[in-house]
């Protein structure tokens, strides 16, 4: 106990220096707060030709399906990750736990349900990685891969559950007391270019046929990473802004079938388009904010993107936009309605977010867009 408040003075002292140097010293008032401001005219201009384009495009006819997923002895927080393997069973990450706080010791929790939805286990519990649940994946092998943007980690599991390949650091409360406390360093490059080996609030995982790993890199830095399907680290391309290979909040990746690299650049309105040695080939920007991106299984593959206020958009391999949908309307809330998207084929998805804490089942009726 006493070592444990010690820390706790320690880390608090730590604050307040941190905020003395960005304060400008004793003695100088923190400068006042910018009035808020609406969105700027590029901004403006963007969301009218987004809904330009969506009133020019067919609206998804689809049903919504909630899924009831019981965890014993636990209530499933922010369903922020979702995905299945190849026996049907559904993964879900959430943001969830009671050990910690939010972005604390254990605020991930990774959930097995089988087809029937009947709880089955829960992965990697209390594992080092699992701080702030961002993003689960299930690769061909069916092994599950846990993206967590708390400890700047992403876990493979086998499929018997066990740790088979651990990419990133955990950064540590002694990390911080050295640079801040010790060295009186002060944190001002927000977007740093970021290490080989290391990530810096990672959002997503992608594969590609040879079995390599493209991580998006993320909220901190601004990049997609390429690593070995052995681990070792190929390269990375990205840096913070709006520019060529450049990116603004990189929250999300997939592939396709011919081994093209899809990244949502959140902040930028755009999905990315690289070849599998991360050449850049084409932007889309027809899709909002992308918040998740997901592709369905060949032979026919349609790329799928949501965003944040719920809503869906398909579209074919070429980057055109097909239809789009609404969901999750009704449920009180109108952000963060969408934060991953797993592709069980060109007609159904499976749709995990922050706000509602639910899973939901989205089924395309007709398979096809219809006229409204």
């Amino acid at each position: 106990m006493k070592r444990s408040i010690i820390v706790l003075v320690v880390l608090l002292l730590a604050v307040a220096v941190v905020h003395a140097q960005r304060a400008g010293g004793q003695g100088q008032a923190a400068p006042a707060a910018a009035a808020p401001q609406g969105p700027s005219p590029e901004q403006q201009a963007a969301l009218a030709k987004q809904d330009a384009l969506e009133k020019a495009t067919p609206q998804l006819q689809i049903t919504e399906e909630v899924l009831r997923l019981v965890v014993p002895g636990h209530t499933i927080g922010e369903a922020v990750g979702v995905s299945k393997d190849s026996k049907g069973h559904l993964y879900v990450f959430t943001r969830s736990g009671n050990t910690g706080p939010a972005r604390g010791a254990t605020a991930s929790q990774l959930f097995e349900f089988d087809q029937n939805l009947k709880f089955v286990k829960q992965w990697g519990q209390d594992n080092y990685a699992a701080s702030f649940a961002h993003n689960v994946r299930v690769d061909k092998y069916d092994n599950v891969w846990m993206t967590d943007e708390g400890a700047n980690m992403v876990v493979k599991f086998n499929p018997q559950g066990i740790v088979s390949m651990v990419l990133g650091r955990k950064p540590e409360a002694i990390d911080f007391v050295e640079r801040f406390l010790e060295r009186g360093e002060r944190d001002e490059n927000r977007f740093p270019v970021g290490n080989a080996g290391t990530f810096g609030r990672p959002t997503d995982v992608a594969f590609d046929s040879k079995d390599s790993i493209f991580v998006s890199d993320g909220y901190k830095n601004s990049r997609v990473a390429k690593v070995a399907k052995d681990g070792t680290w190929v390269k990375a391309v990205g840096t913070r802004g709006a520019g060529a290979n450049q990116f603004n909040t990189v929250h999300a990746i997939t592939s396709d079938a011919k081994d093209n690299i899809y990244v949502a650049d959140r902040g930028n309105r755009r999905i990315q388009v690289y070849d599998a040695d991360l050449n850049f080939i084409k932007s889309i920007a027809s899709v909002g904010a992308p918040w998740s991106v997901c592709t369905s299984p060949p032979p026919a593959q349609y790329l799928f993107s949501g965003d944040g206020n719920g809503k869906i958009y398909k579209l074919d391999m070429n980057g055109n936009l097909v239809g789009w949908a609404q969901t999750s309307k009704g449920h009180g809330q109108t952000g963060c309605l969408i934060h991953e998207l797993h592709c069980e084929s060109e007609n159904v998805i499976y749709k995990g977010d922050c706000s509602t804490w639910t899973v939901e089942k989205i089924t395309i009726k007709g398979g096809a867009p219809s006229t409204r």
